[in-house]
This record gives C-alpha cells, structure tokens and sequence, in this order.
C-alpha cells in the first residue's frame, strides 16, 4: 500500500467521524442541492440541453487539433499572444517571461484552478512577486494558508463563524462580524489592490474557437476586475475548454450556471476578444493567453477515458457523491477532486500515486446521472481500476490474496472444504482489517448454501 493510499485511508477516517466537519459540509452541500433542484426546474426539457451539450464537447473533442489551431489563429488576430505549455514547468516560465516585461509586482487573480495545478501562488511568491486571490472564498482559503477545498466552492469546509475567527485573527476584525461585514472588509481591501496591481490573471471557462475569445462565468465581478484593471492579462487555460462557436454558450452558459449553483444564468458573463482597442479607454493593454497541456493529451489518448475531457467543472459530480460528501475535499490530495478528479487526476500525476482515488467510490452512479454533459463517470472510475492493475500497480498482498480467491471461488469443492467456523475465523484475521476496524466482519454459516440446497432437496 502506497504512502499516499494509506494517508488518504486516514484522512478518510478522521473526516467521516468528524461530526462538526460533516455537519458543515452537509449544511453547504445541502443549500447546493436546493438551489440546483430549483433551477433545473426551470428546464422545459433537461434531457434535450445536456444532449446538446454532450455532442458539442464530444464534436470539439473529435476535431481537437483543428479547434485548437484556429483558436490559436483568430485569438492572435484580435491582439493577443497565444503561447503553448506541455507542462507546469513551461507554463511558469511563460508567466515569468510576462512578469518580467512588465516589470510587475503585484498579481490579482480571478478564481482559477488551473492556476491550483501549477502551485502558482507558491511559484510565483518564491519569485518574489504578491499574489492574492481576489474570489471571496479563494481570499479566504488564501488567509487560512489553506488550498481550495472544492472546485467551485473553495471555502466549503468553513461555517460563518469559521470566518469570522480567521478574521479576527488575521485582520482583528470583530470576532462576532456577520457574512456582509465580513464580505465588505474584503471588498474594502481588495478594491485597492485592483487599482494597484501590475497583472490580472484568470483561467477560462470556455475558449471559442471560431472568435479566438475567451470566455468567463462569474458572481463577484472580482474576475472582470482581475481581467480589466490590470495593464496585463494572462490567461491560464486547459486546451480542453474549447467549444467550436459563440453560438454554442446559448446551451453551454446556462447548463454551466444551473448545475453548478442553480442559477438561470450566473451574474457575470464576460468574453475577451483580445487586449484593449487603439479607441478603447480602458482595459489592459496587453492580453497573453497560454494553453496547456499537463497531461490532458495523455487522457486523450486513452479511448474511454477521453470523455472525462469534455468536463465543464460544474462540480455537480462532486456535490452528488456520497464519499466526497463524507470524507470531503482534502482527503483526495489532489488539484481536482471527488469523481472526476479521481479520474484525471491518475493521468495528470501518475497511476502510480493517484490509482487509488478510482476506488473511492461506491458505484451508486449518482455522478453520472448529474452530470450536464452525460460523461459516463461510474463506467471511467472501473476503467481506471482495470488500467491500474493491468500496469502493475498492485500490492503483493493484493497479488496472493485475488489469487488465492479465485483458486477457490472457481471450484465448488474447494468452497466447501471449510465449514463455517473456520471460515469465520480466516475472516477475523484476513478479512477484518480490509473491512475496517469499524465494522464486524458478517458471519458464514456452518454450511454453505449449496450443501444446505442438496439437504433441502434431500430431506
């Protein structure tokens, strides 16, 4: 067992028997859950809209390369620099090369997970160069020395009073500060920070590539900010978020705001054609837009588990599974968490260190059945079970104790050699551990079915 097996395998437990953490997570994820039923129900056909949402991500996925060139070709048409990484070393240094040019200090960023794949705030601040979250949850988790604990919501895990005691720890606020006085100190700080910041970076929600524009779902105006005040603008995006057309964010918007946090369409919809226009008055001057890779085509590759690249991250996978429910965002470990993270996240690091997180789940098929764009996430969760065994990555014991099941398993005569006793104390020693010190371990009869069938018959 891998130490990052056996440090999830902890975590786990320590955050289910957490009572004041999963009350928290439950009381948010809750809230979510009403929210989405209320404004899913504002569909005249739900079936219809995820249906053209699956086929718009899967027709941008057959045609990858095409999209991703012309995207490439109309973005630098508008004015921006288009710039390539195959990885988070390359697209560091890409920021870097920016940061030096402009003789910056000073970074506002709009929430962005891309951004949490690099460990960019980390990099960019060994540089020495300030960054600071500028989503309220983000600033929270930001103040905490924390990472985001869910890919919509970051500060999930935190209950009012939570906040309100950080504040007043970091920023001697009134210990006893409502959610708006706690949202006004923020908006009061970083107000200031917008104007006086040398470069706004965000991630993307969506790329379009028959415009070369890049497209940003938001309910605080702080991404716009990020995006607008600053002389400069980076974007940091996965090559995945393309869609052919302008057209189709009538379908992609919508789904995106629904699913995610039950609106009819979130406060925010910004699209970045390029930097600001020779008779524009205001916005940044220059726009650099890097695409990257870190793994996404290594997903691509495989030809189940591709599908997980048409993702929207609208984190109702995440809201929706029971495990994620109960041991929550920090057990994963990973950037992107919950079903789909336990998916990509093996190509992204490794099978080697992530296979694990694909047995996480209880099979209840939940996920899929939210899912906007019909990903089949139950079916790619034992695909990445199988591809984890068929590379090898399998513990010894594993190794002996399948094999010797099957040995069994496969012959009626070696099932019955045992009777119930000593099976039940091969399972005290063998089976409890892998069940769980928290459980008891079923007892078997004295005798299996098949000799109780041959007696009923018999008798």
């Amino acid at each position: 067992m891998s130490k990052r097996y056996k440090q999830f395998l902890k975590d786990a437990e320590a955050k289910s028997f957490d009572a004041k953490h999963r009350k928290t997570l439950s009381f948010n994820i809750n809230r979510y859950d009403g929210a989405v039923k209320r404004g899913l129900d504002n569909y005249a056909d739900l079936e219809l809209a995820r249906n053209r949402a699956a086929w718009i991500k899967r027709h941008m996925l057959d045609n990858w390369a095409d999209y991703l060139v012309q995207f490439e070709k109309n973005a630098i048409a508008n004015g921006a620099e288009v710039r390539w990484a195959l990885d988070k070393d390359v697209a560091m240094q890409h920021v870097k090369q920016v940061m030096e040019d402009e003789n910056a200090k000073l970074i506002v960023k709009g929430k962005s997970m891309i951004t949490e794949e690099l460990h960019f705030n980390e990099t960019v601040e060994g540089w020495g160069y300030e960054a600071l979250e500028t989503d309220l949850g983000e600033f929270i988790v930001q103040v905490a020395g924390e990472k985001p604990y869910h890919i919509l919501t970051p500060a999930m895990h935190k209950s009012k009073e939570d906040v309100a005691d950080l504040f007043h720890e970091k920023f001697n606020t009134d210990e006893n500060s409502t959610p708006e006085e706690l949202t006004g100190f923020v908006r009061g700080v970083l107000r200031k920070k917008f104007v006086q910041a040398d470069v706004g970076i965000t991630g993307a929600n969506f790329l379009v590539a028959d415009s070369g524009s890049v497209c940003l779902t938001e309910n605080e105006g702080n991404i716009l900010l990020s995006a607008s005040m600053p002389q400069t603008h980076i974007v940091l995006v996965g090559i995945e978020k393309l869609i052919p057309s302008l057209e189709h964010l009538n379908t992609m918007w919508p789904l995106l705001a629904h699913k995610g946090t039950g609106q009819k369409v979130t406060a925010y919809n910004s699209i970045f054609s390029g930097p600001a226009k020779s008779d524009e008055g205001v916005g940044p001057k220059r726009m650099v837009i890097i695409l990257l890779d870190n793994g996404r085509t290594n997903i691509f590759e495989s030809d189940e588990q591709k599908e997980a690249l048409a993702c929207i991250r609208c984190g109702a996978c995440l809201n929706a599974c029971p495990v994620y429910r109960l041991v929550g965002g920090y057990t994963y470990d990973t950037t992107y968490t919950g079903p789909i993270g336990s998916i990509i996240s093996p190509f992204l690091n490794g099978f080697e260190g992530d296979k694990h997180l694909s047995h996480a789940c209880s099979l209840c098929e939940k996920c899929g059945e939210v899912c906007p764009v019909k990903i089949p996430l139950p079916k790619l969760l034992l695909s990445n079970r199988r591809d984890g065994v068929e590379k090898g990555y399998v513990e010894t014991g594993e190794k002996i104790a399948m094999s010797g099941l099957r040995m069994v398993l496969k012959d009626r005569k070696k099932m019955d050699m045992l009777n119930g006793s000593l099976k039940n104390a091969g399972g005290k020693m063998v089976g409890q551990p892998l069940w769980g010190p928290r459980r008891d371990m079923p007892d078997f009869s004295q005798q299996s079915f098949s000799k109780q069938w041959k007696k009923k018959i018999k008798d």
